[in-house]
């Protein structure tokens, strides 16, 4: 099964009820084939989750392998949307020729078990969107700071989760950008590609990072997983960190 190209391109841009403001600023992304290149991808390095990162969305439920190759077992399969409506966003690790001239893409997977990855060829996957952003959680010194090209732009002091609840360490990714789900998540939250044990974000475990009714708790470790932010500071983060930036959570 697959969608119409046409329909993909339209239904991103409306960005699907729930997604209003997913759209980075012309600033911050731009769409690209690969590192330096014009023409067709190579084998090549795609994103380095720090200065440049790539991501797409998906044109079709095709399965993602776990190496290139249509013999490759199959780990699950691509899927349109997220939990919140808007279209599912795949990091791009690394691309690679084959024999035979197939083009595969290494990519992040959201959902559980977090951390996974794996390979689907090049077209099910839309344009490669090129972000400069990224944002690094630190669960010990209660902080959160937002990178572009390399340079600190934001900083902000975090709640995390319990320890009963812990927001999970790793590589991950913003898949959303909504806006006033209410009192509780402040003006912005983001949704990740990370799940938690047990998180209060709807959807079923999805860590979000987001504002909060309650800043006297941070910073500390108030959650269920997701990572809460000074009103204030969320609302400037929305600002600066497009759909596509790459989390790490330390």
């Amino acid at each position: 099964m697959s969608l119409n190209r046409q329909t993909i391109v339209a239904t991103a841009a409306a960005g699907l009820v729930l997604a209003a403001a997913a759209c980075a600023p012309a600033s911050a992304a731009s769409t690209v084939r690969a590192v330096g290149a014009k023409g067709p991808l190579k084998t090549e390095r795609l994103s380095d989750e720090e200065t440049v990162t790539r991501y797409a969305h998906p044109y079709t439920t095709a399965k993602i392998r776990s190496k290139p190759s249509s013999h490759g077992r199959t780990i699950t399969r691509l899927h349109y949307h997220t939990e919140d409506g808007p279209l599912e966003v795949y990091l791009a690790l690394r691309s690679k020729v084959v024999k035979g001239g197939a083009t595969w893409l290494q990519i992040r997977i959201p959902g559980r078990p977090n951390g996974r990855t794996g390979w689907v060829r090049e077209e099910a996957l839309g344009p490669l969107v090129t972000v400069r952003t990224a944002l690094r959680i630190n669960r010990t010194t209660l902080k959160a700071t937002l990178y572009k090209k390399g340079k600190k732009v934001w900083q902000s002091p975090v709640g995390v989760g319990k320890a009963s609840t812990p927001t999970p360490a790793g590589r991950f990714w913003v898949r959303e950008k909504l806006k006033a789900l209410g009192a509780a998540y402040g003006p912005w939250a983001f949704g990740t590609s990370a799940y938690s044990i047990l998180s209060d974000w709807p959807g079923g475990g999805v860590v979000g990072i987001h504002g909060t009714n309650e800043p006297s708790l941070i910073p500390g470790r108030p959650s269920h997983g997701c990572v809460r932010v000074p009103n204030r500071k969320i609302s400037q983060l929305a600002r600066l960190m497009p759909v596509g930036t790459p989390i790490r959570i330390v």
